[in-house]
């Protein structure tokens, strides 16, 4: 990959960051100490940075050169279908949003017993197949409080992100999901009526929110993936 590749996949990535409200220019601006009007020209394709341009938004953004290598389904990662056994602790937006772990991304790695998700069966749109599958994340206080006493503050959440369809994985039992709730990850219930998300609450002192479903998406791009183990830190 020479540096013009390199160059526009950072471009890419800067821009899907805006886009989706986890950085903004102003606040590039701040990290970087480059003007609004410089970055917006880089982010327009007006102009290339210079080597040393890309160094610092790497750094603003805690990402290697490693992380704008492209990614393909048969690379070795961080985490492999084949031995699930390691599952990455990563952050709730690269859980989101990330179909790839970049090693740089991994917090932890959070190690189960031998084949404990292997039987784990799978129900995933096809948009989502190639996504690595289990990352697990950490729930705040705030973020638990939903669905206490099921999930406590601090509790590890593993996800499978290789289901996110709305039918029962077991009979009787309604799936826990993970949610993209605007660009925040929530935990709920999960129903779809009349082009609504219902996101319920297992506290029912919490109130029970709709995502309105857009015209150009389905139910199943909101739903990051099922719960597919709660450890509650005792």
């Amino acid at each position: 990959m020479n540096f013009s590749q390199i160059h526009e996949r950072l471009r890419l990535e800067i821009t899907r960051r805006i886009q989706r409200g986890s950085l903004s220019i102003s606040l590039l601006s701040r990290q970087t100490g480059f003007g609004q009007s410089h970055l917006s020209n880089f982010l327009h394709s007006r102009r290339q940075l210079s080597l040393d341009a890309l160094d610092r938004i790497l750094a603003s953004q805690h990402m290697t050169i490693a992380d704008l290598l492209p990614a393909a389904p048969h690379r070795k990662t961080s985490i492999r279908l084949e031995d699930v056994s390691a599952v990455p602790i990563v952050s709730h937006g690269m859980a989101l949003f990330e179909p790839y772990v970049r090693p740089s991304a991994v917090q932890s790695i959070f190690h189960l017993p031998c084949d404990a998700l292997k039987s784990v069966r799978s129900r995933a749109a096809s948009s989502r197949r190639h996504w690595e599958r289990f990352v697990a994340v950490r729930i705040a206080a705030l973020d638990a409080q939903p669905m206490e006493p099921l999930v406590l503050p601090g509790a590890l959440v593993v996800i499978d992100r290789h289901y996110n369809s709305l039918l029962q994985y077991r009979p009787d039992v309604p799936n826990l999901y993970a949610v993209r709730k605007g660009a925040q990850l929530a935990l709920r219930y999960v129903d779809f009526l009349a082009s609504r998300l219902v996101l319920r609450p297992h506290n029912r002192n919490c109130p029970i929110d709709l995502i309105e479903v857009e015209s150009e998406s389905t139910p199943n791009d909101y739903i990051t993936g099922r719960v597919a183990l709660i450890l509650n830190e005792t």
